[in-house]
């Protein structure tokens, strides 16, 4: 038996279940906490720092802190305003939520 790769392009896969009514509710839902975790993840980047080293100045430990940023769109571990804090200031930023009208 010879291997056969089968392609996969995220994007057009993601572009396809999107025309899905139910799907794409459901993905609308989460942006929120998909932005989230992508700007905190962005601080920490600019910030040069480990997930352990962001831990520690946090206050808690490294799988606490994997548990909050592998869990932001799963509604399993949403993160608290105070925890969002510290995480700012550990990364050496400033915590900022902005309500910004809807488009849709």
């Amino acid at each position: 038996m010879s291997y056969k790769p089968v392609s996969y392009n995220p994007e057009k896969t993601l572009a396809k279940e999107l025309e899905a009514p139910e799907f794409k509710e459901a993905w609308d839902a989460l942006e929120d906490e998909f932005a989230t975790l992508d700007a905190l993840l962005a601080a920490r980047k600019q910030a040069g720092l480990t997930q352990e080293e962001v831990a520690t100045r946090m206050g808690i430990s490294q799988p606490s802190l994997a548990r909050v940023e592998g869990s932001l769109g799963s509604h399993r571990h949403s993160p608290s305003l105070e925890m969002l804090r510290k995480y700012a200031a550990a990364v050496d930023c400033k915590l900022e939520i902005r309500l910004v009208p809807n488009h849709s």
